[in-house]
């Protein structure tokens, strides 16, 4: 998914010329909608020295007014209280001069992209950071946000089990042409994990565990290309989110899988549409081990397992970036 210098500008000059504003959805004009190193990078290079030293109300118009002439769109007499604020794209601005991110009077959206701007002690943009909502979610240790979705199987889980034959619709029109493996075929290779062991980080280092499993994944993947970036879905190149569980209850973050919502990334696509891969696997004498696999489609999630949630948030949202999340 990532875009090249050459094929950003493509891009822009083909908002430009297309006449949509920030409010038309592109579902339908895929080639206009940049995935999020691009449009991270667009606003990088177009925001840098802005100065941004005004009354908030000003600030926000000025901010907004940029980011359309940055992308290619006309700048609206008057911008609309839409949520996301840019829906064409499909995300939000947020300035920081500080590192406490506060969001007001809405839950953090897993669909939906977050664009972050530093500002100095000049009120200048040093540095642009885009960002899914379900990447931005793990970023929270202060306990403002709790797991939303949660789930576990129906019955116990002893052997490995295909629940989805076929793929969504969605998915099924680009496998063929996408690159993308049936799930069927997604299946069958990563049925060759089950038995492998490797070293197990820690018993309190659950991100770290699912970060091995990802990287094994990856490994049996065509490209076998590894990168970890906290996004949703884990395999974007396979619309494939991968659970590594040692305990019957599945995190499943703030993404419910049967979820109709855009992927925010790719939303050509549903979160219905992501494949699952749920690995069990036992921890013994420092090696965790995978024991079994279960694979299905968010659309067929809660026919092999069984939803609970979580408290919703409701109320300010206050998460912490870390020193690092601009780099």
């Amino acid at each position: 998914m990532a875009h090249t210098g050459p094929d950003l500008d493509r891009i822009i000059a083909s908002i430009r010329e297309s006449r949509l504003t920030i409010y038309d959805l592109l579902d339908d004009k895929q080639p206009l909608y940049l995935a999020a190193d691009g449009l991270q990078a667009v606003l990088q290079s177009g925001l840098l020295g802005l100065d941004l030293n005004y009354p908030l109300r000003t600030r926000s118009k000025v901010l907004k007014s940029r980011v359309c002439e940055i992308l290619g769109y006309p700048v609206p007499k008057t911008f609309r209280r839409t949520r996301p604020r840019f829906p064409g794209q499909n995300f939000d601005t947020y300035v920081q001069k500080a590192n406490n991110l506060q969001i007001w009077n809405e839950d953090v959206s897993p669909s939906r992209r977050y664009a972050i701007i530093r500002v100095d002690d000049q009120h200048k943009a040093t540095a642009v950071r885009v960002i899914s909502g379900e990447a931005l979610a793990l970023l929270d240790t202060t306990g403002t946000l709790t797991q939303k979705y949660q789930a576990k199987s129906i019955s116990p889980v002893t052997d490995s089990t295909l629940v989805s034959r076929q793929d969504t619709p969605f998915v099924a029109a680009k496998s063929a042409s996408g690159g993308l493996l049936q799930i069927g075929q997604l299946y069958q290779a990563l049925i060759a994990l089950v038995g492998k062991s490797f070293d197990d980080p820690g018993a309190d280092q659950e991100r770290n565990r699912g970060g091995l499993i990802h990287k094994m994944v990856s490994s049996v993947l065509p490209g076998g290309e590894h990168h970890d970036t906290g996004q949703f879905p884990d395999v974007p190149s396979q619309l494939l989110e991968v659970k590594f569980q040692t305990s019957p209850t599945i995190d499943l973050g703030l993404v419910n899988p049967d979820s109709t919502e855009r992927v925010a990334d790719r939303p050509e696509f549903r979160h219905c549409d992501v494949r699952y891969a749920v690995f069990y696997g036992g921890i013994t004498a420092g090696k965790a081990r995978v024991g079994s696999l279960v694979v299905c489609t968010g659309q067929d999630f809660f026919k092999f397992f069984r939803r609970f949630e979580g408290k919703v948030v409701n109320k300010k949202i206050q998460i912490h970036l870390p020193k690092s999340f601009f780099d």
